[in-house]
């Protein structure tokens, strides 16, 4: 074999290697846990989807200690790696099975850092999918109840009255076409239409507080839709005038056009407000995850099962403190305003006053042989009380009788006199000539 053919054949076979290692291994990839409330009905083999498109699947389905469930995933490159930021949430595909779930990934920036393989996204950045029975149990049972009446009463309402309803049908489609392009004008701003699903939420907000007037609503409706069932008549010739009613309303959607087109220069002037928003949403939904908790306690001060244990008790109570609080109230405030002049008056003391007790206690902190630096007693002498018929009151003492009582030299101590005798009698030390009392110890042994 020449040199040449072996070179030949040596780049042949590390061809052939490169290409077997690209087939067997598949393209690469990684894995993930994911961490839900609940697993949602998924199953092994479910998609992992990015943007509606299959990027791979649901490997393993696990529950912690916490009884929560750890989805383990697999992603395909060249999505992965993820990057910190990405969000999952679990997805329907439709409502006609039970195992049609999907995992949705939503990446984060390609700027943020990595999340290596077999990293984990927390239950902060999942989302559980809500089932239609989960909705239905949010209702209480008299909000369930006027909603069956009301599906019953709109079946009787259309009994017997098929051929109009039919009839009436064709005029549907242009109606819909119309409708789509007004929805197809209107997605072309996103700002408008994210204004208008705040404003939709704030109204669904409004309605929640309000839940037994709807639920009579509904019950009412029920009844009224049962009155229009048993006028038939009444009934077919609403059916009947239905058609000219949609050839007009198709004519007013028509007409629409040209005001959405007068709308464009507001809507491209705010485009670039709506470019920020994505990331706004993404920022604030760590937010709002976390102040659920606090929510929650502060439903917990609100109410509470049984009574006063709860701020709503408390407020019902307010009422009766303000009427007996408030004629202790105005006596406080009437001794207050009298005792200001009193105040007044000592206030030009309050740094002497603070000065002493400090510049005492400084001094009287230390010891020498005989005890402490200062051995004095105080003598606040600067008032005194004379008694009138008013019950009496203080009265300032002139500066030259303020020390009249004021005495020294009580005691004679020794050294080591501060603190009781040792048993070798080591203390107090007595030196010749001394002028001392040495029985002049702190008591006890």
């Amino acid at each position: 074999m020449t040199i040449a053919r072996g070179a030949v054949l040596g780049a042949l076979i590390a061809v052939v290697a490169v290409v077997a290692i690209l087939v067997l291994s598949n393209g690469g990839g990684a894995q993930y846990k994911l961490i839900f409330q609940n697993a949602g009905q998924l199953v092994k083999g479910d998609d992992v989807q990015i943007g509606g498109r299959r990027v791979g699947g649901v490997t393993d389905i696990l529950l912690t200690n916490d009884n929560q469930a750890e989805v383990v995933v697999s992603v395909d490159k060249p999505y992965a790696p993820l990057h910190e930021g990405t969000t999952a949430t679990i997805r329907l595909t439709s409502l006609s099975g039970v195992a049609n779930r999907y995992v949705a990934l939503s990446p984060g920036p390609n700027n943020a850092p990595k999340i290596k393989d077999g990293g984990q996204l927390g239950v902060e950045q999942t989302t559980s999918v809500v089932d239609l029975d989960q909705l239905f149990n949010t209702l209480d049972p008299r909000t369930r109840r006027g909603l069956q009446q009301f599906i019953q009463g709109s079946a009787t309402q259309y009994e017997g009255q098929g051929a109009n309803v039919n009839a009436s049908a064709k005029y549907f489609n242009p109606f819909l076409s119309t409708t789509d392009q007004l929805v197809k004008e209107i997605a072309r701003d996103q700002t408008t239409l994210e204004q208008a699903i705040v404003a939709g939420a704030s109204v669904t907000g409004a309605l929640a507080q309000r839940a037994p007037q709807l639920t009579s609503l509904v019950t009412n409706l029920n009844g009224m839709m049962g009155a229009i069932a048993a006028q038939n008549g009444s009934l077919s010739q609403a059916l009947a005038v239905l058609p000219d009613t949609l050839r007009q309303g198709n004519s007013t959607f028509v007409d629409l056009r040209s005001t959405l087109d007068d709308l464009d220069p507001l809507l491209a002037a705010s485009k670039p407000a709506a470019a920020v928003l994505p990331r706004f949403f993404r920022e604030f939904t760590p937010l709002l995850n976390a102040s659920v908790p606090t929510f929650q306690n502060l439903s917990a001060i609100v109410h509470q099962p049984g009574a006063f244990n709860d701020a709503t008790d408390a407020v019902q109570h307010l009422p009766e403190l303000q009427r007996i609080g408030s004629q202790a109230f105005g006596s406080s405030i009437t001794a207050m305003r009298k005792g200001q002049p009193v105040i007044d008056f000592l206030r030009p003391y309050s740094p002497d006053l603070v000065g002493w007790f400090r510049d005492f206690g400084q001094s009287a902190a230390n010891y020498d042989a005989n005890g402490h630096y200062a051995r004095v007693m105080p003598m606040f002498g600067a008032f005194r009380y004379v008694a009138n018929s008013s019950g009496g009151s203080l009265e300032p003492v002139p500066p030259s009788q303020r020390l009249a009582d004021l005495r020294s030299g009580f005691t004679r101590r020794c050294p080591g006199a501060a603190s009781q005798p040792r048993p070798d009698g080591s203390n107090p030390y007595v030196p010749a000539g001394f002028d001392c009392n040495p029985a002049d110890v702190p008591p006890g042994p």
